[in-house]
């Protein structure tokens, strides 16, 4: 049972005080086992890669255009697998010709597909783009079909008695007992739109932080790649909070289910 702490200042302050712990740790360790910084640099290097990457605009021109390949591919991804999904989950017969389709598609390692998808949509956004809707197209569509098959049976059989169509069932009942599952799939295929998104830019891209990485791989800027890769992890929790948000607005009665029974 979760304690009333944890969710308050006293959690935060605790989990910063672990931050800096484990920060200071870092600095140590570098500086005492004298690593050399082309390996492992010391997070006060990170902070300055960080500073001089935002104060030249640098970081700040290459996260725009991440972003958008993100939130296109998220948007295009996660719209298609709802779609298939839930015409999979109603309908019988386009359950019986396309699901096995799906499934053995499923079952391809989806990153092996970004050299060909640089091969056939260019070094532009639009590979990008279409990387991360593949690669996020899966967790939304499972996740539909799963929330949709779900709707109590007794309900929906009641439903149907009282001469609701199949439009009035799904939109009534169907839909928003698969809420729950169908945000679990956005969440997880908002961090795989930026996963497949990085793998594209690292293979081939004009702009974006995959591309700025590499390059600072290359010229053995190891602490301005561990920045990136801060940016990133920041860009990933801004986007897995904004859909947190949006689910509770949207599925409202959840959290107060939740809360009363805390």
């Amino acid at each position: 049972m979760e304690r009333r702490w944890e969710r308050g200042p006293v959690g935060i302050v605790l989990s910063v005080l672990l931050l800096v712990v484990l920060l200071a740790a870092w600095e140590l360790s570098v500086h005492w086992f004298e690593v050399p910084a082309y390996l492992v640099p010391t997070p006060s290097a990170v902070v300055v890669g960080l500073w001089r990457g935002f104060a030249s605009g640098i970081y700040l021109f290459h996260l725009k255009v991440t972003l958008v390949e993100i939130v296109l591919g998220f948007l295009a991804g996660s719209a298609l697998g709802f779609l298939l999904g839930a015409l999979i989950a109603l309908n019988r017969t386009v359950a019986y010709f396309l699901q096995p389709y799906v499934l053995v598609f499923q079952t391809i390692p989806k990153v092996a597909l970004a050299p060909l998808i640089v091969l056939w949509f260019g070094l532009g956004i639009t590979s990008k783009v279409v990387s991360a809707a593949i690669i996020c197209f899966f967790p939304v569509m499972v996740n539909t079909i799963t929330g949709l098959n779900a709707a109590d049976r007794e309900r929906t059989d009641l439903l149907r008695a009282m001469g609701a169509s199949r439009f009035q069932i799904f939109r009534m009942l169907r839909l928003p007992a698969a809420g729950a599952f169908i945000f679990a799939g956005l969440e997880i295929a908002v961090t795989f739109a930026l996963i497949g998104a990085i793998v594209t830019e690292f293979l081939g891209a004009e702009a974006g932080l995959g591309m700025l990485m590499q390059s600072m791989n290359f010229t053995m800027d190891v602490a301005g790649s561990f920045s990136v890769i801060v940016v990133l992890s920041a860009v990933g929790v801004v986007l897995t909070f904004a859909i947190t948000l949006l689910r509770r607005r949207v599925i409202f009665w959840e959290d107060g289910t939740t809360d009363k029974a805390k």
